[in-house]
């Protein structure tokens, strides 16, 4: 048991480091560098809070091409093909589902999460009721272990959380039960020692455990242990860009490094700026004074209200050239284009005010490698949704349904491309009863056009 939640307390907090510095990036806390330490001294505190941020655009360019629109069914009990009153009952029931749970919202926020720290998790279970209830997770607080024998099964799961009494909670989900564990005494640590962990017991309080599909209800066995009649570990994990047996990989992996170089043009950019807003002037073949102590005394002081005069007619006076801001600029605008190209993010979403600004046939083709990678975002979070709302459907008694998940078109034609492609059909052959069909009109809107 110790073993268990010494292992799993031990991948938390390898996650939590791994995940601790994609959150910082997307929040906009960036380490920031100076040339010097000097320039650290004199400006760290002036310049602390500032960070160009770049790193929500790159993931929420993704999430917002990432809208589900709905579950199809594709098989039922006995392998044979959903039609009629099964499939329509089985959607009817992933609908309810689904808007019962809020996830028309929550599952943006799962794809955000998966996007930003490479992994998200969501966890199913029944409520009181017996009604299939989806909690998402964030990512640093689950970790799951895959089974090596079955690729993409997940064989034990756990997850932490503080609660308001500064007490910890851990649970470890295995496929035949879940243990459920506290810390016996407060504690400021953020995840604690394993043995400060003890068994969850459940008193007469508690309210009733819900009935499952088959009749049996969940009594705790042992005080601590839930019994898992499903079968199933209920924790399901969306991995972003993963590979084979390996968690996911956040979008911001390969853009820091780059936003890096591009808050540091942006800084020096800004000490050029200090230094040269006021402009440095100097002054020669001029007689110096020396104080007491033997150091200089300027000779004139600035302002608008002062006059530099000098009694010797050889003496000379001119300023500094102030500094070249267009090469900050240039810099600047180049690191914009090496995080578009390094993350497939189209520029104009990292350079919206670009000049010059392309044509929507060109903007459709520079979106091509973005696109792509949104459509496997689609297949590998497809699959994992449909396999969650499969479970969803096993815990309120509905077995051997196939479920796959339908998204939104992430590069859907405007009205003008599709009447056009209607156009270019009827061209070849298409019927005008089937293109006015396609363009979208009603059976009644048909008939009265044709006539």
């Amino acid at each position: 048991m110790n073993i268990n939640i010494e292992q799993a307390i031990e991948n938390l907090r390898k996650n939590n480091r791994r995940y601790a510095k994609l959150e910082r990036y997307y929040s906009g806390v960036h380490e920031l560098s100076f040339a010097t330490k000097k320039f650290e001294n004199a400006f760290g505190s002036q310049f602390r809070e500032f960070a160009m941020n770049l790193c929500p655009a790159i993931c929420d360019a993704v999430k917002d091409k990432l809208k589900i629109a709905d579950f199809g069914i594709e098989q039922t009990i006995g392998n044979e093909c959903a039609d009629g009153s099964a499939a329509d009952a089985a959607a009817s029931h992933l609908k309810r589902i689904w808007d019962a749970n809020r996830m028309h919202l929550r599952s943006g926020e799962v794809h955000k999460e998966a996007l930003k720290n490479g992994d998200a998790y969501a966890i199913v279970w029944p409520d009181e009721s017996g009604r299939a209830r989806i909690f998402p997770n964030n990512a640093a607080n689950i970790s799951v272990t895959c089974d090596e024998e079955n690729a993409g099964r997940i064989k034990n799961a756990a997850k932490f959380w503080r609660t308001a009494d500064k007490h910890t909670r851990l649970n470890l989900y295995f496929p035949d039960r879940i243990e459920k564990y506290v810390t016996a005494k407060e504690s400021e640590s953020h995840l604690p020692e394993a043995s400060e962990f003890v068994p969850v017991v459940t008193g007469r309080t508690d309210p009733p455990q819900p009935e499952l599909f088959d009749g049996a209800r969940m009594q705790p066995k042992d005080g601590h242990t839930v019994p898992n009649p499903f079968g199933i570990v209920p924790v399901f994990h969306f991995a972003n860009n993963a590979d084979i047996g390996m968690p996911g990989r956040s979008e911001l992996e390969a853009a820091i490094p780059i936003q890096d170089g591009l808050n540091k043009s942006v800084l020096d950019m800004l000490v050029a700026m200090e230094f040269s807003a006021y402009r440095q002037r100097w002054a020669a073949g001029i007689e110096l004074e020396y104080d007491g102590d033997g150091k200089a005394v300027a000779p004139f002081k600035a302002g608008i209200d002062h006059l530099w005069i000098a009694q010797d007619p050889n003496s000379r006076f001119g300023d500094f050239e102030a500094a070249q801001l267009d090469q900050f600029l240039k810099v600047k605008d180049s690191f914009r284009i090496d995080l578009a190209s390094v993350t497939g993010t189209p520029l104009h979403y990292l350079m919206p005010h670009m000049r010059g600004q392309p044509s929507g046939e060109t903007l459709k083709k520079s979106e091509s490698r973005f696109i792509a990678k949104v459509r496997d975002r689609q297949a590998a979070f497809g699959q994992t949704w449909s396999d969650l709302m499969e479970f969803a459907l096993l815990i309120e008694g509905r077995r051997g349904v196939r479920v796959t998940t339908r998204w939104e078109d992430p590069s859907p034609m405007s009205d003008r491309e599709r009447l056009e492609n209607i156009l270019l059909k009827k061209q070849i052959g298409l019927s005008a009863e089937q293109a006015l069909n396609e363009a979208g009109y009603g059976k009644t809107d048909i008939e009265r056009i044709l006539e």
